[in-house]
């Protein structure tokens, strides 16, 4: 008879469930090896997935140093899906890179899963080889002789390939070509390597940054090698950056996913109490505990699990780092966040998709811009949150930031100038010409909309949103150097007087009027605001600020909107459920008559 994993796999649990015996499961393991190497299409079943093999043969030591079955838990199982697609979309060249970042809590077994994979591949397979840096030396010690050698060294002897060596922290199978070794990220670690499978372990601390390493190991890498990049988050880093660039698959595992996180309470009363407190209680973890309850719908055993975490923490942030509920949350500078976290967060739990994203086109003579026109692209700058008002009854505002020394964006952002809702924003690396002509169509779709760029980078936008006729933009005042007068000019000039004034205006929105900030990169990007040592408020090393500073200014300038006293509907905020989104209703793809 011929049994498949799964059966197997079955059994072994059901067995280990009923008599919690270390010896009996050794016999069992000895009995599922056997029939391992007799069985041609059970051996092809855990060579296609090797994973199985680890539930069917693998020993692990739990968290209460207690020797018992490898099983999988819910969050690995969960990682081994998102991993097997990854490999069979590249093997029908969906995808053309193998590479998967996994950023976690603590000790949810991911090293442990990683390492056993390797193994099992390494001991089925010709030609293996694989790969895994630590960030410290005796991380990388602890996985050799914790999660590689005790696990391999516990497997039935049927299925231990003849060994070279396994010392020097490696595993070397010499007549199958096969060999797994482990070793410390450093910045020429592996140069002369062939690796088909990596495994990066907490590579956000590893002490040169990955990217030094990634070259290092560039020319190693098989082109079917796949990759594991796996680490709780450290601040704004490479591994960061990595994450944000779209290149590899994410994967983000929330803390309440690994099942014995969760502490039974001791009695009713007790339960009763800390319920009332849940409710009742505004500091910061209470307002946590009653988001995970009623948003995330975590029990109460979860929740007081994580009560208990973050009492024991000295720093009380670092249960944001440690155990995160997103993955923003995850990569946060704990303690210097300028905005405030819980407020964004629960802000982008409910953030409405845009109803267009696009670009204006239009015919510009070298004069004149006429003709505009709205074209709808998916990877377009521009988003469209809410559609002018017709009649003209609401007026707008744009607040822009030119890209500075030409490392950052060019951004904009359209606000109804009367409730300060976020009803458009554009951000590109444009050319200066090209963002004008874009604020341009932007403020004349927005009926005119006033118009305030930051002047202190460049000021060509102003001035030649000014030469093409533009009848709309903000006044400052300016005192003439040589003549002391008093001048009236065009754009938003920061200083160290207005900076600080126009972001703790925006604090005060953010923390007030969350809901009237509908785009979810800009939400993103505040979430990164800090503070720095000396107590300037900015965007961390490797991050952007160009999209808080246009917000801040377009919130800055609606002052300077001039209503008149003709009745207005006023609308705190879109019904963004109930938005009729009818293509044929709006003039998007329709002339723009140019005044």
């Amino acid at each position: 008879m011929s049994y498949t994993a799964d059966f197997l796999i079955e059994k072994r649990k059901a067995k280990w469930e009923e008599l919690q015996s270390i010896d009996y499961d050794k016999e069992l393991r000895r009995a599922i090896a056997d029939e391992l190497v007799t069985s041609a299409d059970l051996l092809a079943e855990v060579r296609k997935y090797p994973e199985k093999l680890i539930e069917l043969v693998f020993i692990v030591v739990d968290k209460s140093q207690r020797t018992m079955p490898f099983f999988l838990n819910a969050v690995q199982h969960e990682f081994m899906e998102t991993l097997n697609k990854a490999i069979e979309d590249f093997k029908k060249g969906l995808i053309t890179d193998i590479s998967l970042l996994v950023l976690k809590g603590r000790q949810q077994g991911f090293t442990t899963l990683v390492t056993a994979y390797q193994l099992s591949q390494s001991i089925l397979n010709r030609n293996f080889q694989g790969f895994t840096l630590a960030d410290k030396s005796d991380n990388s010690e602890a996985i050799f002789q914790n999660k590689a050698k005790f696990p391999y060294s516990q497997l039935p002897d049927v299925l231990k390939p003849t060994e070279k060596f396994n010392n020097r922290k490696q595993l070397l199978f010499e007549k199958i070509n096969s060999s797994w070794a482990v070793d410390t990220a450093t910045k020429d670690v592996g140069r002369s390597r062939t690796v088909n499978f990596f495994h990066g372990s907490e590579c956000a601390f590893w002490k040169d940054g990955i990217a030094p390493i990634q070259a290092a190991l560039g020319e190693a890498f098989t082109k079917n090698c796949i990759k594991i990049f796996e680490s709780t988050a450290n601040g704004y880093n490479d591994y960061k950056t990595m994450w944000d660039s779209g290149v590899h698959i994410n994967c983000f595992y929330e803390w309440w996913k690994t099942p014995e996180y969760r502490i039974d309470l001791i009695s009713d009363d007790f339960k009763q109490e800390f319920l009332h407190k849940i409710d009742t209680k505004q500091d910061w973890i209470y307002e946590r505990l009653r988001w995970l309850r009623d948003d995330k719908h975590l029990d109460i055993e979860q929740l007081y699990w994580y009560f208990n975490k973050y009492e024991g923490f000295i720093n009380k942030d670092l249960i944001k780092q440690e155990y995160p509920c997103t993955p923003l949350e995850a990569f946060l500078l704990s303690g210097k966040n300028v905005f405030e976290v819980a407020v964004i967060l629960a802000r982008l739990e409910k953030v409405p998709q845009p109803l267009k994203v696009g670009y204006f086109t239009y015919d510009y003579d070298g004069l004149t811009i006429t003709n505009i026109k709205w074209v709808n692209d998916r990877n377009g700058y521009i988003q469209i949150f809410g559609i002018p008002n017709v009649p003209q009854v609401t007026k707008y505002c744009i607040g822009g930031d030119t890209a500075g020394d030409g490392s950052d964006y060019f951004t904009g952002h359209v606000l109804d100038a009367r409730t300060g809702e976020q009803v458009a924003k554009m951000k590109h690396k444009f050319d200066a010409d090209q963002y004008t002509r874009q604020m341009y169509c932007l403020g004349k779709y927005y009926k005119d909309a006033l118009i305030g760029i930051e002047a202190n980078f460049d000021t060509f936008p102003i001035k030649e949103l000014q030469r093409l006729g533009y009848p709309s933009q903000y006044v400052r005042e300016a005192q003439d150097t040589y003549t002391g007068k008093t001048e009236k000019r065009f754009g938003f000039k920061t200083t160290s007087l207005t900076r600080p004034t126009i972001i703790w205006r925006l604090i005060e929105v953010v923390r007030e009027h969350c809901n009237l900030i509908n785009d979810k990169e800009t939400l993103e990007e505040l979430l990164t605001i800090v503070r720095n040592e000396k107590g300037r408020i900015e965007a961390p090393q490797g991050g952007h600020d160009d999209l808080m500073m246009g917000l801040a200014i377009a919130h800055e300038i609606r002052d300077q909107v001039v209503f008149t006293n003709e009745p207005i509907e006023v609308r705190a905020h879109y019904n963004f459920e109930c938005e009729v989104r009818n293509e044929a209703q709006y003039d998007y793809g329709k002339e723009i008559t140019v005044i």
